[in-house]
């Protein structure tokens, strides 16, 4: 993949805590890596970053926490 195809989203940082960056391509992949360290990614469909999205939103992994 070509990073410069790559549209990264403002990080997302937690309080004392490694901050997450989210992007996406124009082929409708999206993209999680932590912040500055972008060229390491993990990616997969826009539908499965909004679906993670909103399981995490609903308390799906609360337990992690």
């Amino acid at each position: 993949m070509d990073d410069n195809a790559i549209t990264w989203e403002e990080p997302f940082c937690g309080e004392g805590a490694s901050c997450f960056r989210l992007g996406t391509d124009p082929d409708g992949n999206a993209y999680i890596a932590i912040a500055g360290d972008e060229d390491t990614y993990l990616t997969d469909t826009r539908e499965a970053l909004r679906t993670l999205i909103l399981d995490i939103k609903a308390g799906k992994a609360d337990h992690l926490l």
